[in-house]
């Protein structure tokens, strides 16, 4: 185990952290002020992804490719909020579970549709290709991209949330939105603002995951789930808490599964630790979970109300 690997594995870990952000800002924001339970977010990433590896494949232009998938999320994201939840809004969880179970279905059927069953690829851009030198070792410059993209949309949301009246309205809508709403704020529009940046948030995810991942049908299913672990730990609500708990997440499920086989076959049978090694470590996010929910339920960075 060298200082190269360890160093380069933790920019990986900041990496899977930001793409984690980027789809946990907007449902953590749907879940702490719209109380809605929405597990077609993850369909919303895949949809994301499809469009911006279509576009760039079809224009040679990854900024363009970039362009439609955000655009594209957004649209999508409000004509489901319009046409299909808008009714939700005010119905038990399981309705809004049940209805967006069902979405997960739709759109898993849509993609293969309209882009067949078998994955699509594509390339990393060429200004992008490469690596750079960082204390001395060698990094993806795109991978360091994703990094840059995911502080950036982090500053920008701080910006939003803390220091513009959209922001006092999305903060006063999660303490008390009968009062925002009593004051003649349109809520059902802030609704719709919320959950349209959500998607284009996942739209942004899937454009940077495209050249890494193979972008099928049914991608958005386990991304979501590492989603909700992240703002059950950040704290349901909470910018702060889904951007560091989104790095701590994905720093520790990206150092576990790299060095937990390593340490495991010190201590038995090599073959053993590589079969046993990547279960154990899948695990690791989930016990983090199980800790965080019994000393602190409400997440380690919650929102403050009063």
């Amino acid at each position: 185990m060298t200082a190269s690997l360890v160093f380069t594995q933790l920019l990986n870990g900041l990496q899977v952290g930001v793409l984690l952000f980027l789809l946990a800002a907007g449902l953590t924001l749907v879940f702490g002020i719209m109380d809605f339970v929405n597990l077609a977010h993850g369909s919303l990433y895949m949809v994301g992804t499809y469009i911006a590896t279509a576009a760039t494949n079809a224009s040679g232009s990854f900024l363009l490719g970039g362009a439609a998938a955000v655009a594209g999320t957004l649209a999508v994201g409000v004509a489901v909020d319009r046409i299909v939840l808008a009714g939700l809004y005010r119905r038990e969880h399981l309705d809004q579970v049940l209805a967006t179970f069902g979405l997960v279905l739709f759109f898993n059927e849509a993609v293969r549709i309209v882009w067949g069953p078998s994955p699509l690829y594509s390339q990393v851009p060429g200004w992008l290709d490469g690596s750079v030198q960082l204390l001395g070792f060698g990094y993806a410059t795109y991978r360091l991209a994703i990094i840059g993209v995911g502080l950036g949309v982090a500053a920008f949301l701080y910006w939003l949330i803390n220091l513009t009246r959209v922001g006092m309205l999305i903060r006063a809508g999660a303490t008390n939105p009968a009062m925002v709403s009593a004051l003649g704020v349109n809520v059902r529009l802030l609704n719709m603002a919320i959950f349209g940046l959500g998607a284009a948030l996942a739209g942004l995810a899937g454009l940077m995951a495209g050249p890494i991942f193979s972008v099928q049908p049914g991608m958005g299913e386990p991304v979501l789930i590492q989603t909700l672990v992240v703002i059950i730990v950040g704290g349901i609500g909470s910018i702060r808490g889904a951007f560091l708990a989104a790095l701590i997440v994905g720093v520790v499920d990206t150092m576990g599964r790299i060095f937990l086989p390593i340490w495991m076959s010190k201590a038995m049978d090599p073959s053993i630790a590589q079969a046993a090694g990547p279960a154990l470590a899948s695990m690791l996010i989930y016990l983090l979970m199980a800790v965080v929910l019994a000393f602190k339920p409400e997440g380690l960075f919650p929102v403050k109300h009063g």
